[in-house]
């Protein structure tokens, strides 16, 4: 572990006095971080591995063949689809703001021409969060370079997208313009507002802020919930609220309120901010490392939440955002693909050697541009508390139903072969552990085994009941673990003698 720092609070600089009653985030943590050569190193890499540049357009994988996994963009899915290179022209965005490069001041006309190649037509898209991730990434390319082209096209999108407003569910954008899929979710609305304050900005056009205005006030009221920022809203009547979670949810709506803190001057929405972004660094991490969410377009969502968080950061100086992003920009580092030096999609493992999609290498290119370095290139080991539902799952549920558990929830109930938790663990040093698991057992004594890098260490580890599940209780186990990257798993097989149903909350000592 990193000698820690005094704690301070998370509004500790540069915050306003409202913004100073919201509550600290936990693990607060020494700011290690990379180098700028690991920064220049994780681009370049990302773009000889990904760009074509014949066709000005980026491949959807690794090794540019296509995989039904993910084939939704154009040349059968050759190359990635329309959100997704929104988000990589924002990392070349990235990579040239932190480094002036004439290449990529190059590339940013280059792949907004490459792309209306493949679609000449954006309106063919019916869906309005799609055409919306491309006229947010518009008018940062506008804001970059002057070009009255993509400003025009940002306002043209704006409109077009606007007109989908309705007073259904008391207001909202639909997600789809077609009418199937009928929901208002925050991945569509949220950007609209970042891209409405920004057109304000370049045109003087106050009609776009009393949009911003309007759209803000109804995301506000319907999908968020005191720190959580919900998917979507969807269904008759007035609606149901679809609370699912997502680290771009998050970062939108944070984004948002910082656009609108900055027209406006108004600190409520600096606060709306700033409990956004701790809720993700307390909530949506594993030991101070933003979780895994999956593949396909969910490796985009942390990507799109640090780029938000980083204007945070930068908007008000806070020392606890920058330790966070530092942390998480040298964890992705640290676990590239040494034959390609591409990022994965799970920043806290070592990349998988197989195919590796175009967002979830991005998104970890891009942390290394957005931050600045400090020369730290060691191991990550964060705050030690690893909560079970942020780990690596298979064939296990999340659940928040029995009070008492912490983070998010916990993983309910399982009772299956096969089914078990993966937690990726890194330290600062070769050592052996005692970890602690915060469990529930109501329905009597459970086993479960538990193995370390592979090895197992314990065939049936015995959690003794716990009465009810609204109960809680620890068990513990001495682990060996390796300087660096360590797994530990816990699992479920009735040939080990393994039995009974578990409910696993956390695990803590590291």
């Amino acid at each position: 572990m990193f000698n820690a720092l005094k704690k301070t609070s998370l509004f500790a600089r540069g915050a306003l006095a409202a913004v100073l009653l919201i509550a600290p985030f936990s693990g607060y943590q020494r700011a290690d971080a990379f180098t700028a050569a690991n920064a220049d190193t994780a681009m370049s890499s990302f773009v000889n591995t990904f760009y074509d540049a014949s066709a000005k357009y980026f491949y959807t994988n690794s090794d540019h063949l296509i995989h039904s996994e993910h084939a939704s963009g154009p040349n059968g899915g050759l190359y990635t689809d329309f959100w997704w290179e929104a988000q990589l022209w924002e990392t070349v965005m990235d990579a040239y703001q932190r480094t002036g490069s004439s290449t990529y001041r190059t590339m940013i006309d280059d792949i907004y021409n490459g792309f209306n190649v493949k679609y000449p037509d954006m309106m063919l898209n019916d869906f309005n969060d799609d055409l919306g991730w491309w006229a947010l990434a518009c008018m940062r390319a506008y804001e970059i370079t002057g070009t009255a082209e993509y400003r025009n096209r940002a306002s043209f999108l704006f409109d077009q997208i606007w007109s989908d407003w309705d007073s259904t569910y008391g207001g909202g954008i639909w997600w789809k313009r077609d009418g199937t899929s009928p929901q208002k979710n925050m991945a569509t609305n949220a950007p609209m507002i970042m891209t409405a304050i920004k057109l304000k900005n370049a045109t003087g056009n106050a009609d776009y802020l009393t949009k911003a205005q309007t759209m803000y006030t109804w995301i506000k009221s319907r999908l968020v919930s005191g720190s959580k920022v919900n998917d979507h809203v969807e269904g008759s009547g007035s609606g149901t609220v679809v609370d699912w979670d997502f680290t771009y949810n998050y970062g939108t709506f944070l984004g948002a309120a910082l656009a609108m803190n900055q027209a406006t001057g108004t600190s409520s929405y600096l606060v709306d901010a700033h409990t956004a972004a701790a809720y993700v660094i307390d909530k949506m991490t594993l030991s101070y490392s933003l979780m895994y969410e999956g593949e396909n377009d969910s490796p985009g969502f942390k990507m799109v939440f640090v780029r938000n968080l980083n204007q945070l950061r930068i908007a008000t100086g806070n020392a606890s955002y920058l330790n966070f992003l530092q942390q998480n920009a040298t964890q992705a580092f640290n676990h590239r693909r040494a034959s390609d030096g591409i990022i994965d999609s799970d920043w806290t493992a070592p990349a998988r050697s197989g195919y590796i999609q175009s967002i979830a290498a991005a998104a970890g290119a891009s942390i290394l541009q957005l931050v600045p370095a400090d020369n730290y290139t060691g191991p990550i080991a964060g705050n030690g508390t690893y909560e079970a539902e942020n780990a690596r799952l298979y064939g296990i549920n999340n659940e928040s139903s029995q009070p008492g558990f912490t983070g998010r929830g916990y993983t309910g109930g399982w009772n299956t072969n096969s089914t078990r938790i993966v937690f990726n663990v890194n330290q600062n040093s070769t050592s052996t552990r005692t970890i602690s698991f915060r469990y529930a057992a109501g329905a009597g004594n459970a086993g479960r085994y538990v193995k370390v890098n592979g090895t197992v260490l314990s065939n049936n580890l015995i959690f003794t009941s716990t009465g009810s599940w609204s109960s809680w209780n620890t068990v513990t186990l001495n682990v060996p673990l390796n300087t660096g990257y360590n797994s530990i798993e816990i699992g479920y097989d009735t040939a080990k003698g393994n039995n009974n149903y578990l409910n696993l909350d956390k695990m803590t000592g590291l």
